[in-house]
């Protein structure tokens, strides 16, 4: 048997509408690695899932109104993926789909950054250290 040892730290858990079809969007968008699937019997939802994003997992699922987990809006939060070439993350996540929320360019704090919506409601950050 596996080991499989917990994740430390903080691991964000999201619920969204159609969890297979955000894995495989995740994956196109930001090159992220399904890592465990978990189907709910009898139904075509994902009771749980894990992907890997830039070497982080996220957790995520389906809503189960059935189970007193009703489908509710992603509020006030995003996923922030920080990187060395935020313009190729950037590019990625845009051509398969995602939605500028914020544009991409220098802050004012001096790193480069913005923010993206997913097709499941999901804002995303994709930042970079300026080291120019």
């Amino acid at each position: 048997m596996a080991d499989v040892r917990p994740p430390t730290g903080v691991t964000p858990y999201i619920n969204v509408d159609g969890a297979k079809r955000a894995l495989e969007f995740y994956e196109k968008a930001f090159a992220g690695e399904v890592k465990q699937t978990m189907p709910a019997e009898g139904s075509d939802r994902l009771m749980h899932a894990e992907i890997a994003i830039n070497g982080t997992s996220i957790y995520l699922s389906d809503f189960f109104p059935d189970y007193g987990f009703p489908p509710v809006p992603p509020q006030a939060f995003n996923l922030h993926i920080h990187v060395e070439d935020a313009q190729a993350w950037w590019d990625r996540a845009v051509g398969a789909g995602c939605l500028v929320v914020q544009p991409l360019k220098k802050e004012f704090w001096g790193d480069i950054y913005g923010q993206l919506r997913d097709p499941f409601g999901v804002t995303w950050a994709i930042g970079q250290s300026d080291t120019h």
